[in-house]
């Protein structure tokens, strides 16, 4: 599957134009100062410090919450990361305004690591680094080469819909509404996507970074009984720039539903100021969308940093 010849771009596969470079720059101008975004900082909810990860009973699954779309999931017996982040600071964007929900010492063996897209909120190489080279790397097509530029010897490169299976949990790799860039001169050169996890306990959906489409209907047909979608909320303002590529909280909670998910965790919020929103907003706005849908509100897991909830 590592040597298949994959096309020189998936430009094909984006559902709305990229964003222009002069639109990027006007996004800029127009964006408040750093300080009035971060004004309701104090409101995001971090967990009392633990020196590691609760107990982990058979026949359940449990979701960490270490920050931005950073998650440990612990299904089917492994231990899996979703889009490692645990460095300070990325690359034209400000600190990180919470710590890392979990100290990297306290991980324990990591059984897969699952990437969504090569944006630097998502793949981290200072994190990756930290790696032991034999760790499973699950990555969207065309992304594999940075992996093994890098030393990692298991690596494996999915296009949409196709799977790998790692002692006995499934992971599909699935379409998402954004795109690909990490330098000025390899945009769509890699693919990007979401992930599905099955176990044979439960079933867990992984967004990564998505905009509002077809494609979670579809997702959801295919993959009936979804038990918890990990949905990005924040990264949405300015709409005109964001709708695109980002979902806002009402967004999030009609994708949710489009899957026929039975429960929602929020992601992609009060780790890095990448847009005009103030930081601690994506939240209370899911809340109020969620409760409006009439599903009971204990489906709606708006973690805190470094909170663990179990299915």
């Amino acid at each position: 599957m590592d040597n298949r010849r994959w096309p020189r771009s998936f430009a094909d596969r984006l559902t709305e134009p990229l964003p222009r470079f002069r639109d990027v720059w006007r996004m800029m101008r127009q964006r408040p100062p750093v300080r009035d975004l971060t004004a309701d900082a104090a409101a995001i909810p971090v967990a009392a410090p633990a020196t590691g990860l609760p107990v982990h009973q058979p026949g359940t699954s449990d979701v960490t919450w270490v920050g931005h779309a950073t998650f440990v999931l612990r299904i089917g017996g492994l231990t899996v990361l979703t889009d490692p982040v645990w460095s300070r600071r990325i690359p034209a964007v400000a600190p990180r305004l919470t710590p890392p929900g979990l100290a990297w010492e306290a991980l324990p063996r990591v059984d897969a690591v699952l990437i969504s897209h090569n944006h630097y909120d998502h793949l981290d190489a200072p994190t990756v680094r930290r790696l032991p080279r034999d760790t499973p790397i699950l990555a969207p097509a065309k992304l594999g080469r940075w992996f093994r530029r890098r030393g990692f010897t298991a690596v494996t490169e999915l296009d949409w819909w196709e799977s790998h299976e790692i002692g006995g949990v499934r992971f599909d790799f699935v379409p998402a509404h954004h795109w690909s860039r990490r330098t000025p001169t390899d945009t769509c050169r890699s693919l990007w996507g979401g992930w599905v996890l099955t176990s044979g306990q439960h079933r867990i959906y992984f967004a990564g970074d998505t905009g509002y489409g077809t494609w979670f209907t579809q997702i959801g047909a295919r993959f009936p009984g979804i038990d918890l979608a990990l949905m990005p909320v924040g990264a949405y303002e300015p709409r005109w720039f964001m709708r695109p590529m980002h979902l806002n909280p009402e967004e999030a909670v009609r994708a949710c539903q489009d899957l026929a998910a039975t429960r929602m965790a929020t992601m992609h919020w009060g780790t890095f100021i990448l847009s005009a929103e103030p930081v601690a907003e994506p939240p209370e706005r899911a809340a109020k969308a969620w409760v409006e849908t009439g599903r009971p509100r204990e489906h709606l897991w708006d973690l805190a940093v470094g909170e663990t909830r179990t299915l």
